[in-house]
């Protein structure tokens, strides 16, 4: 089963480091039944695509609450075994929650496919976002408008042999 774990550039360090994704069990997004029954479709890139999106999201968040990172998302792509990621089944129908699921964890990095990373050029769109994310989940609708500027970016595709130099650990 493939998850997308929403990280930072230093979350993607802390990874290359230890050679691991999280600590366990941590959250990840995946082609969920509520993902599929909210995006209503079929085709299963377009619901690849719309995991990897809400870990996007998820990122975002995690910059929200750590002002001082680049304000690039990242997110992992990796596979893991079918049963090591499981959707809380109390929170199916959170709109919050579509996609979400939990990773018994830690999951080797060498498990990753892909790493996605805004580019240079969005760093001010997801700082902006970031800043107001608080705004937008209180129902302030200039504040959604923000955070949906960042989703405009479309997530840079990097193998995996990339990390080094996208952490600034390359030669």
């Amino acid at each position: 089963m493939r998850v997308y774990v929403p990280l930072t550039l230093p979350g993607l360090a802390a990874a290359y480091k230890t050679g691991e994704l999280g600590e366990g069990p941590f959250v990840a997004y995946a082609v969920t039944p509520a993902l599929r029954e909210w995006y209503l479709s079929d085709d299963i890139e377009e619901l690849e695509y719309a995991a990897l999106n809400r870990a996007a999201l998820a990122s975002l968040r995690l910059l929200a609450v750590e002002p001082g990172v680049a304000r690039r998302r990242v997110v992992v792509a990796v596979d893991v075994a079918d049963g090591a990621a499981v959707a809380d089944p109390d929170r199916g129908l959170d709109p919050a929650a579509l996609g979400e699921v939990r990773v018994a964890g830690p999951v080797p990095l060498s498990k990753a496919a892909a790493v996605h990373v805004d580019s240079d050029d969005a760093e001010k769109d997801v700082a902006a976002a970031a800043d107001a994310l608080g705004a937008a989940d209180q129902g302030d609708d200039d504040a959604q408008f923000t955070v949906d500027g960042a989703e405009d970016h479309e997530l840079l595709w990097y193998a995996t042999q990339e990390i080094p130099n996208l952490v600034g650990l390359g030669d």
